[in-house]
Parts: structure tokens; C-alpha cells; sequence
């Protein structure tokens, strides 16, 4: 069996106001696998996007430890782990967070032109073509539907070819029919580029369509495996 490429150990977040301290995870432990897709499900508040945003070291848990890749990640300076995750992971959102002042083909060679990438014109004009928006290059996203925008956010994220994928929620700003046409092009991309998807999601039918699934009841893992 392959090493996780994910691996969370113990994993506990903690936040605190006036009116005392909320546990939003309880020492979560699980391991994903190179090339897996995984569903975290659950209810609103369950904490399924703050155990997304630890598996990506965008925030600092109370407890544990988030392995990416062979990388502790919280062994790392804030600076380091922002490193890591600019060489190693593509970030789909709900809200799409595609910049509204740059067209499409811009929005997608961002990534490549931030690494350094030579050919980062013609390899993001690719991918727009791979995601059926060849004749969208030059639009901005005001005038592109739901679906177009978030279909650039795909190009986006898979064209520096990231070892894992994290989606918040991908199609839940989405009518039903474009939903279902955006979750099909993002698990064929993830095939065809061998990468890892994380993705969390409401939509049990989205999640059935995934390797299996994480469930998580107010902070805890009640269903490692579905």
C-alpha cells in the first residue's frame, strides 16, 4: 500500500471568546491515500471546512498534527507552509474567488506566471480549451455564469498539476443540472492528472460519486470509512 499523502494525527481545534472555549474538532486521526477522492460530509458547523482549512495549513490547530506529503506542516513558519502549499495543492471554493479586474486567461496563468512558469500562456490556454472554454479566453469573470467561473477555478487549480485538490464546497452556489456538469469534468481532470481530491460537500449523491467518504457530527469522526 501507498504512503498517505495526507496523514491527520490527533488533530483538535480549539477557539475561545468571553463566553468560554468551543471545541470545534475532537482529535481527528485519518490518512488519504495518493489518488484517492474523499468526501468530508456532515451537517452546517460540523467542522467539516476547519478540518479542510488544517489539511492545507491555512490555519493552526490547538492539538496535532497535519503530515502533507512526507511535511509536517505545522512544524513549519507560517511563510514556509504557504511554500508548500504553492509547490502541492489547488484550492476550488464555492464562491469561485476568481479575480474580477483579469479575463479568464488570466485568472488561470496567475498560478503558473507565481512559479515561474515559461509557457504559463499557452499552458493555461490549454486547459481553459480542456474545460470547454477555449471560446471564453478573454472574458472577465461579471460575464460569465456560475458554471463558466467555475470551471476557470478548475483550470486554475489543475493546471500546475497539484498532488492533492481541496473543494469547499464546489457546487453548492450551483443550479442542479450545471452542479452535476462541474463534479463530472472535476473528477475527470483529478483521473486524468493523478491528483488527490478532498472535497467537502452537503450533496450525499456528490459524495457517493467519490472513493469514500469522511463523516464529521459536531467535530467528531463518527465514519472514517463509506
Amino acid at each position: 500500500m501507498s504512503d498517505p499523502i495526507i496523514s491527520v494525527e490527533h488533530l483538535t481545534q480549539r477557539v475561545s471568546d468571553a463566553t468560554g472555549t468551543l471545541t470545534i474538532l475532537h482529535d481527528i486521526n485519518t490518512q488519504i491515500l495518493p489518488r484517492e477522492t474523499v468526501a468530508i460530509v456532515g451537517a452546517s458547523g460540523s467542522g467539516k471546512s476547519t478540518l479542510l482549512s488544517l489539511m492545507a495549513g491555512l490555519d493552526v490547530p490547538s492539538e496535532g498534527r497535519v503530515v502533507l506529503d512526507g511535511v509536517d506542516l505545522f512544524a513549519l513558519g507560517e511563510d514556509e507552509r504557504a511554500a508548500v502549499r504553492a509547490q502541492k495543492l489547488g484550492f476550488v471554493f464555492q464562491s469561485f474567488q476568481l479575480l474580477g479586474n483579469r479575463t479568464a486567461l488570466e485568472n488561470v496563468m496567475l498560478p503558473l506566471e507565481l512559479a515561474g512558469e515559461r509557457n504559463a500562456r499557452a499552458l493555461a490556454t490549454a486547459m481553459l480549451h480542456r474545460v470547454g472554454l477555449g471560446e471564453r479566453l478573454n472574458h472577465y469573470p461579471k460575464v460569465l455564469s456560475g458554471g463558466e467561473q467555475q470551471r476557470v477555478a478548475l483550470a486554475r487549480a489543475f493546471v500546475v498539476r497539484p498532488k492533492v485538490l481541496l473543494a469547499d464546497e464546489p457546487t453548492g452556489s450551483l443550479d442542479f443540472a450545471t452542479g452535476e456538469t462541474v463534479m463530472a469534468l472535476m473528477l475527470e481532470l483529478n483521473q486524468e492528472l493523478g491528483t488527490t481530491l478532498v472535497l467537502v460537500t452537503h450533496d450525499r449523491a456528490l459524495a457517493a460519486r467519490c472513493d469514500r467518504a469522511l463523516q464529521i457530527e459536531a467535530g467528531r469522526l463518527v465514519q472514517p470509512q463509506a
